[in-house]
């Protein structure tokens, strides 16, 4: 997941998107979080090898929310609850964006320290600030916006972290830093997430003590697929391909590997993806048909050389 969401361009809402035509165009939208370029990307994959055409935007999430109120995107992959529920509470009660399916569970989001770090003492947000001059003082997040929580925290004093820095970049740029100090076992302390490839790559512990800010279990979520109102019933095809997609943590962090590690486009990770788990077609595509009334399962397997 990259979290947490820039307001960046919320007021940019335009006509940059068609008007809805039909169910033949299926318009899909993501912050640009590797975890939601990959599941958006597996999404565009089925959905176009049942002869739909796709459309994804790179959108921040208030733009994602008033263009699905507007009828202006169809469905968006990654409602982060409860990371996300400030954003979402004010379309809530109205219905013009409906939660139709939990599509990840067991997804956590919160601060870490490499391994070395926690063996040293430090476990949990309570035990930074005694080792200040070990963390010179630094908190690192990623890119500016979505370091709400983090900043929130510094701002109150909270765990008497006052005075402390945010370091805001990057999800890369963090991801990095975390990289040049591990090697000569420097401490930081971060943002980190699960589904992602940084859980293999590095030997990072999570912090206890969060849950005011981020959460009970380590900021334990779930992820869930989103529509426009009324889209399962105008588009019922891609309505049960939609309530259909589950993914897991391992599958996901896997896929992001592809992205972050070996620099893929996200369709190339999906289809790659795909092809390493071809089992999950089978419970995916239930029941699907192509656009032109086709069983879908075998059409796509075709289309994948499966």
């Amino acid at each position: 997941m990259r979290q947490l969401f820039s307001t960046a361009g919320v007021l940019a809402i335009t006509s940059v998107l068609p008007a809805y035509a039909d169910c033949s165009l299926v318009r899909l939208a993501e912050p640009g979080w590797t975890d939601l370029a990959l599941t958006t990307a597996v999404t565009q994959t089925l959905l176009e090898g049942m002869g739909h055409e796709t459309k994804t935007d790179i959108l921040g999430i208030p733009v994602i929310y008033e263009s699905m109120k507007r009828n202006d995107i169809d469905a968006f992959m990654g409602y982060w609850d409860p990371a996300m529920t400030t954003y979402f509470d004010a379309y809530r009660d109205s219905g013009a964006i409906e939660t139709i399916h939990t599509n990840l569970e067991g997804a956590k989001f919160t601060w870490a320290v490499p391994s070395y770090v926690y063996e040293a003492g430090v476990h949990s947000f309570a035990d930074l600030s005694a080792h200040a001059e070990e963390f010179d003082k630094k908190l690192y997040g990623i890119e500016p916006g979505s370091n709400d929580i983090m900043l929130d925290i510094v701002n109150k004093d909270a765990f008497g972290l006052g005075g402390w820095d945010v370091v805001e970049s990057s999800e890369q740029g963090m991801l990095s830093q975390v990289a040049r100090l591990e090697r000569r076992e420097k401490w930081i302390a971060f943002l980190a997430w699960a589904p992602h490839p940084m859980n293999t790559n590095f030997d990072i512990k999570y912090l206890e003590g969060g849950d005011d800010y981020y959460g009970a279990d380590f900021g334990g979520a779930t992820v869930s697929t989103q529509v426009r109102k009324g889209y399962v019933s105008e588009c019922p095809q891609v309505g049960k391909l939609l309530t259909q997609l589950t993914f897991n943590v391992a599958l996901e962090s896997e896929g992001m590997g592809y992205i972050l590690d070996d620099g893929m486009s996200g369709k190339e990770a999906a289809r790659k993806l795909i092809a390493s788990h071809p089992e999950m077609l089978d419970v995916w595509l239930e029941g699907i048909s192509t656009i032109d009334g086709k069983a879908a399962l075998p059409v796509i397997k075709a289309d994948l050389g499966l």
